[in-house]
């Protein structure tokens, strides 16, 4: 039972993980600051891979930012 719920979650983080690919990649902002957001992806990505579960949390504060228009600041 516990291994389908974990499933389920890997399904919707790996989903929004798309969806927040394509939002990073179509936002209209500079690229210093595209390429901080794409970092904070692949940190997500990485992060699903040891602890599913702080992924996720990771996920819903970038994709909350990004629906809130906070970005970082670009390099």
């Amino acid at each position: 039972m516990e291994r389908d719920s974990q499933l389920e979650l890997y399904e919707l983080v790996a989903d929004r993980l798309k969806e927040a690919h394509t939002r990073v990649r179509t936002l209209q902002v500079p690229e210093g600051v595209r390429m901080a957001l794409t970092r904070k992806l692949l940190v997500v990505t990485a992060a699903a891979k040891h602890d599913l579960a702080d992924a996720a949390r990771r996920l819903d504060r970038l994709m909350k930012d990004l629906d809130e228009g906070r970005f970082p600041e670009g390099d």
